[in-house]
């Protein structure tokens, strides 16, 4: 039956007008609704949200909970969620177009390629949402707050962008701000090893993604960290 539901939700998604996908990772290509293929790149904001508003990113969306409620919070911005999950995605888009939020898309891709899907400046703020912290050594670099991350991220975002880090780790909380405190190119604005006992320096960090609800069920501290790229 999971099966079932996930070759369903696969099928669902190739309709979503608010879904695109890349299948290669050696010749990366959007394709859209239909399975249409589509240039996005550079383009975002005219192709697909027909506005000139600001754009955020959410990487490692997973069901794209953060990306639906960063975008019923800002209507005046909008919101890509990324992840390489299809049957993931697919919750969050359903979500979207089920309460009209015109300005939430979803990106089905491995961040890895990131730069082939966003011009430099399109975007202009991050946020990694309880990513995998990749605890084993060897799969270091794997981190989404890695060097090798920040590099490809300093090609797309200008000057100033904000990264927000919000996870349960305390691995992968002390590794972000070693990495921040040692990295060329980055400033920490703020950090906090458990946000929940004070009051909340953001409104965006009251979203709460499902992985969430059950760390925090299982009494587990939620960490946050603000960096900004110079």
């Amino acid at each position: 039956m999971a099966r079932k539901n996930k070759l369903k939700r696969f099928a669902d998604i190739l309709s979503f007008p608010n879904v695109y996908e890349n299948f290669s990772m050696k010749e990366p290509q959007l394709v859209g609704k239909d399975g249409e293929e589509v240039e996005r790149k550079g383009k975002w904001k005219e192709a697909h949200f027909q506005n000139q508003n600001p754009i955020t990113l959410e990487l490692a969306c997973g069901g794209g909970e953060y990306t639906v409620g960063l975008a019923e919070m800002y209507p005046e911005r909008n919101f890509i969620g990324l992840d390489i999950k299809g049957a993931r995605i697919w919750k969050g888009a359903k979500y979207a177009l089920d309460n009209n939020l015109n300005n939430a898309a979803f990106l089905r891709t491995r961040i890895e390629l990131i730069n082939a899907f966003f011009e430099p400046g399109e975007v202009s703020e991050v946020w990694i949402t309880f990513p995998d912290p990749f605890l084993r050594e060897s799969k270091v670099n794997r981190r989404l707050t890695s060097p090798y991350f920040l590099d490809l991220y300093r090609k797309f975002l200008p000057k100033g962008s904000l990264i927000h880090l919000k996870t349960d780790s305390p691995e992968l909380y002390e590794f972000t701000l070693e990495t921040v405190e040692e990295y060329p190119h980055t400033t920490l604005l703020y950090n906090d090893d458990n946000i929940y006992n004070k009051a909340l320096p953001l409104p965006e960090l009251d979203l709460k993604t499902r992985y969430e609800q059950m760390h925090l069920e299982n009494k587990l501290t939620i960490k946050y960290i603000r960096f900004q790229l110079d």
